[in-house]
């Protein structure tokens, strides 16, 4: 039976069963057609408190369990994700735009932080401590609780479960708010998943909403932990909330990253390189290529050879058609890409191919001429949009990839991979990848922007996990009781 066919989550949120939102129904609608896909249940505020509540009663018996339990449940919820994939994928391509080799990217990604997270409970979770009196020392991890997931549109698969598998597996419970825009394949799915996989009723809980049901999440005294995926502006807001609840959050936002292109390479397998960064998923990814650096001695050819190769991409309803490119999510995102395209060409970029679209579907576009003074190279885009500026000299190009706020991803494509390497090193980055584009992301390697992208690397790998959802606590264990002065 698929995980969703019986309808049974049809206008309802997850509360470790199907259950009426507080505030009602919403259409999921898909961007490729406008049609209805199913209704969606919404929560509200007191949803929020209610779940934390429930989660926090939930957690403490699922800590409690024996290790081989956390692991068997995450194993058994990677083997449900890939037993599912092709459903999956079809949720991922009606809801999100995402085409077929996308949604096969999400799903084996999610299963394998499943699987990556099943051995988080057998890992050692301790150290002995020297001390300087007759007793036992030593600090281990506990689990912080109940952990809040905020999790974005454009990825909704992978970004909310990198948070949640290794959450789970470490003993805390979940609470999820899918945007409400992709509140199946990134809500309804997992709720299905772990329940299929054996999770205890309450240790995850699924409640699409608004800004406002994000607030709740913040604030609900339970919730010890925050996992937030999504905008450097809504970011700042979570950042700033739970700093007044004294409470972590593991911030991963925007970008603007930048592919720079050294003279010495093939230029057109480096355009080649460039547009898989740029194009994939339509541009919404925060790693995407946002701005080509290309040296001036080879900046018109591969401009050239890159808008003859994006001038052939197919764009169009990823559920029914075998396309490159999808549909943008909604009009205000298609909008605000044509915004950036509009304003940078009337500061004097050129367009060398697309800059319009029908519907929601953006046609991939390639400008010339871009200077950092325009909108499309000292903006985040999250669209199909490659803006190209040349470079003279290392120092400059150095110079131009620092020169925003962001730092996510760093490409460099070079022959000399040594000197791409100290050039890395010279620009703030969270991820570099030398001779590759700037979308990579893998289960078994931390993640994590600096500057505008984030906080750093918060998912990925047992030690960015364990950190990330775990509390250190020192005890000490005497034979005898001490005797004091008092």
């Amino acid at each position: 039976m698929a995980l969703l066919e019986d309808g049974a989550w049809h206008g309802r949120i997850w509360t470790g069963a199907w259950t009426d939102g507080s505030g009602g129904t919403y259409d999921a609608v898909e961007p490729a057609t406008g049609d209805v896909i199913a209704p969606v249940g919404r929560a509200t505020p007191a949803d929020v408190e209610a779940a934390a509540v429930r989660a926090a009663g939930a957690q403490r018996s699922w800590a409690a369990a024996p290790f081989e339990e956390r692991a068997r449940v995450l194993r058994r919820a990677g083997s449900v994700l890939e037993e599912h994939a092709e459903e999956i994928k079809g949720w991922l391509a009606r809801e999100s735009g995402a085409i077929q080799p996308f949604g096969d990217f999400q799903v084996h990604t999610s299963a394998q932080e499943c699987f990556e997270a099943s051995a988080l409970p057998s890992h050692p979770y301790g150290e002995l401590l020297r001390t300087g009196s007759p007793r036992l020392s030593f600090a281990r991890r506990v689990p912080a609780g109940v952990v809040g997931v905020i999790a974005p549109f454009n990825v909704p698969t992978i970004l909310a479960i990198r948070a949640i598998a290794p959450a789970l597996a470490l003993g805390n419970a979940v609470v999820l708010k899918p945007d409400p825009r992709t509140a199946i394949s990134g809500g309804a799915v997992f709720a299905r998943v772990f329940e299929e996989a054996g999770l205890p009723a309450g240790v995850l809980q699924v409640l699409p909403g608004g800004a406002d049901v994000g607030e709740a999440l913040v604030v609900a005294p339970q919730v010890r932990v925050i996992a937030f995926t999504g905008s450097t502006r809504a970011g700042r807001a979570v950042g700033a909330l739970a700093g007044q609840h004294l409470k972590r959050a593991h911030l991963e936002l925007g970008g603007n990253s930048a592919l720079i292109v050294l003279p010495d390479v093939d230029v057109t397998a480096a355009a080649s390189v460039g547009a898989w960064g740029t194009f994939s998923h339509q541009g919404q990814i925060c790693m995407a290529t946002s701005r080509h650096l290309v040296h001036e001695s080879i900046a018109e050819e591969y401009t050239q050879v890159l808008a003859e190769k994006v001038a052939q991409l197919p764009v169009g309803d990823p559920f029914r058609e075998q396309v490159a490119l999808g549909p943008l999510i909604d009009e205000g995102q298609r909008d605000r890409v044509h915004g950036l395209v509009t304003a940078s060409v009337s500061a004097g970029a050129s367009v060398r191919t697309g800059g319009t679209y029908e519907g929601l579907f953006y046609r991939p576009t390639v400008l010339a001429d871009v200077t950092i003074d325009h909108p499309a190279y000292a903006e985040e885009i999250f669209g199909p949009v490659a803006p190209v500026t040349p470079f003279s000299s290392l120092d400059e190009v150095v110079k131009l990839a620092s020169g925003t706020e962001y730092g996510l991803s760093l490409g460099i494509l070079t022959r000399d991979v040594y000197a791409g390497l100290q050039l890395a090193e010279r620009i703030p980055s969270g991820l570099v990848h030398i001779n590759d584009q700037t979308v990579n992301d893998e289960a078994v390697a931390p993640f994590g922007g600096v500057g505008a992208s984030g906080t750093g690397s918060r998912h990925g790998g047992p030690q960015a996990n364990v950190e990330a959802f775990t509390e250190t606590q020192w005890v000490t264990l005497r034979g005898d009781l001490p005797a004091y002065p008092f």
